[in-house]
Protein backbone atom coordinates (compact mmCIF):
# COMPACT_ATOMS: atom_id res chain seq x y z
CA UNK A 1 0.00 0.00 0.00
CA UNK A 2 1.05 3.07 -0.79
CA UNK A 3 0.79 5.98 2.00
CA UNK A 4 0.25 9.96 1.36
CA UNK A 5 3.47 11.88 3.07
CA UNK A 6 2.41 12.70 6.32
CA UNK A 7 -0.36 10.67 6.92
CA UNK A 8 -0.52 8.89 10.75
CA UNK A 9 0.20 5.71 11.18
CA UNK A 10 -1.33 3.73 14.35
CA UNK A 11 -0.22 0.94 15.41
CA UNK A 12 -2.28 -0.38 18.97
CA UNK A 13 -3.32 -3.24 21.50
CA UNK A 14 -4.88 -3.35 24.43
CA UNK A 15 -2.31 -1.56 26.63
CA UNK A 16 -0.28 0.75 24.35
CA UNK A 17 -0.29 2.95 21.65
CA UNK A 18 2.13 4.16 19.28
CA UNK A 19 2.01 7.06 16.47
CA UNK A 20 4.52 7.65 13.59
CA UNK A 21 4.30 9.86 10.28
CA UNK A 22 5.06 9.07 6.95
CA UNK A 23 8.20 11.07 5.38
CA UNK A 24 8.53 9.41 2.52
CA UNK A 25 6.94 10.08 -0.96
CA UNK A 26 5.24 8.41 -3.35
CA UNK A 27 5.97 5.26 -3.02
CA UNK A 28 9.13 5.07 -0.55
CA UNK A 29 7.20 4.78 2.73
CA UNK A 30 9.43 6.77 5.85
CA UNK A 31 8.16 6.22 9.26
CA UNK A 32 9.12 8.24 11.64
CA UNK A 33 8.57 7.85 15.69
CA UNK A 34 5.73 10.58 16.12
CA UNK A 35 4.24 10.19 19.15
CA UNK A 36 3.64 7.45 22.39
CA UNK A 37 0.40 9.68 23.77
CA UNK A 38 0.23 8.52 27.60
CA UNK A 39 -3.70 7.27 26.94
CA UNK A 40 -5.27 6.12 30.62
CA UNK A 41 -8.88 4.53 30.24
CA UNK A 42 -11.16 6.56 30.65
CA UNK A 43 -14.21 4.00 29.61
CA UNK A 44 -13.67 1.15 32.15
CA UNK A 45 -16.95 -0.02 31.63
CA UNK A 46 -16.60 -0.02 28.02
CA UNK A 47 -16.00 -3.71 28.12
CA UNK A 48 -18.55 -4.65 30.76
CA UNK A 49 -20.81 -6.68 28.74
CA UNK A 50 -17.68 -9.59 29.13
CA UNK A 51 -18.06 -11.31 32.46
CA UNK A 52 -15.17 -13.06 33.98
CA UNK A 53 -15.83 -16.40 35.00
CA UNK A 54 -14.39 -20.01 35.14
CA UNK A 55 -15.71 -19.87 31.05
CA UNK A 56 -14.17 -16.52 30.09
CA UNK A 57 -10.40 -16.38 32.04
CA UNK A 58 -9.93 -13.47 30.09
CA UNK A 59 -9.82 -11.06 33.91
CA UNK A 60 -8.10 -8.01 31.75
CA UNK A 61 -10.07 -7.51 29.07
CA UNK A 62 -12.73 -5.04 30.15
CA UNK A 63 -9.19 -2.86 31.06
CA UNK A 64 -7.64 -3.62 27.47
CA UNK A 65 -11.42 -2.43 25.95
CA UNK A 66 -11.14 0.70 28.15
CA UNK A 67 -7.80 1.36 26.44
CA UNK A 68 -9.18 0.60 23.39
CA UNK A 69 -11.73 3.52 23.82
CA UNK A 70 -9.69 5.81 25.18
CA UNK A 71 -7.04 5.25 22.21
CA UNK A 72 -10.16 5.96 19.56
CA UNK A 73 -11.01 9.06 22.02
CA UNK A 74 -6.98 10.40 21.42
CA UNK A 75 -7.50 9.48 17.64
CA UNK A 76 -10.78 11.17 17.45
CA UNK A 77 -9.21 14.08 19.38
CA UNK A 78 -6.64 14.33 16.70
CA UNK A 79 -8.90 14.13 13.62
CA UNK A 80 -11.40 16.60 14.53
CA UNK A 81 -8.83 19.03 15.77
CA UNK A 82 -7.27 19.43 12.24
CA UNK A 83 -3.58 17.50 13.61
CA UNK A 84 -4.23 14.45 10.90
CA UNK A 85 -5.17 14.25 7.49
CA UNK A 86 -4.74 10.23 6.35
CA UNK A 87 -4.62 7.33 9.26
CA UNK A 88 -3.45 3.84 9.13
CA UNK A 89 -4.69 2.02 11.86
CA UNK A 90 -2.61 -1.20 12.53
CA UNK A 91 -4.17 -3.19 15.90
CA UNK A 92 -4.92 -6.90 16.69
CA UNK A 93 -8.14 -7.65 15.66
CA UNK A 94 -9.95 -7.56 19.02
CA UNK A 95 -8.65 -4.44 19.53
CA UNK A 96 -9.02 -2.90 16.74
CA UNK A 97 -12.85 -4.07 16.50
CA UNK A 98 -13.53 -2.55 20.38
CA UNK A 99 -11.67 1.05 18.38
CA UNK A 100 -13.90 1.02 15.70
CA UNK A 101 -17.00 1.29 18.13
CA UNK A 102 -15.90 4.71 19.02
CA UNK A 103 -14.50 5.91 16.22
CA UNK A 104 -16.08 9.83 15.36
CA UNK A 105 -17.05 10.11 11.66
CA UNK A 106 -14.48 12.65 10.65
CA UNK A 107 -11.90 9.87 11.76
CA UNK A 108 -13.59 7.60 9.66
CA UNK A 109 -13.29 9.39 6.46
CA UNK A 110 -9.72 10.10 7.49
CA UNK A 111 -8.71 6.02 7.82
CA UNK A 112 -7.07 5.11 4.33
CA UNK A 113 -6.40 1.08 6.14
CA UNK A 114 -6.24 -1.55 8.13
CA UNK A 115 -4.02 -4.14 8.97
CA UNK A 116 -5.52 -6.35 11.79
CA UNK A 117 -1.73 -7.62 13.23
CA UNK A 118 -0.76 -7.33 16.85
CA UNK A 119 2.86 -5.10 15.66
CA UNK A 120 3.56 -2.95 18.85
CA UNK A 121 6.34 -4.97 20.17
CA UNK A 122 7.93 -5.20 16.85
CA UNK A 123 10.45 -2.93 15.00
CA UNK A 124 9.12 0.02 12.83
CA UNK A 125 11.18 -1.52 9.92
CA UNK A 126 8.76 -4.61 10.36
CA UNK A 127 5.52 -2.17 10.57
CA UNK A 128 6.76 -0.62 7.14
CA UNK A 129 6.77 -3.87 5.58
CA UNK A 130 3.35 -5.04 6.66
CA UNK A 131 2.39 -1.75 5.42
CA UNK A 132 3.22 -2.63 2.50
CA UNK A 133 2.45 -5.57 1.80
CA UNK A 134 -1.09 -4.74 3.44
Amino acid sequence: MILPNGAIVAVADGTTLKLFRNKGVETRLDLVFFDDPAVAPVNPSSGSRHRSDSANPDRGRPAEDGFAAASAEYLNRLAVGGALDHLFLIADPRTLGEMRKHFHAKLQGKIVGELPKDLVGHPVDDIATAIRHA
